[in-house]
């Protein structure tokens, strides 16, 4: 043997090594950024009740006595 294939061989790991390192970086980056992704998107989403079904469950819950439930109701009527 000449000596720099062992070297060479050494050099080559390394390289090899040094790309399998920055493919697992590159692939834990893209795994963060997918999952502040997916639950940003559930959180930006609005509440689907419309103003009448809180009105209901405020009432049925007990925060609105009847007068102030029939007098909010009619206000949202167009």
């Amino acid at each position: 043997m000449d000596g720099m294939g062992g070297m060479g061989g050494m050099m080559l790991w390394m390289l090899i090594w040094g790309l399998v390192g920055l493919a697992v970086l590159v692939l834990t980056v893209i795994g963060i950024v997918w999952l502040a992704r997916r639950s940003g998107a559930r959180q930006q989403l609005p509440d689907q009740d419309s103003p009448e079904k809180i009105l209901r469950r405020r009432y049925a819950a007990g925060e609105l006595d009847e007068d102030e439930y029939l007098r909010r109701r009619a206000g949202l009527e167009p």
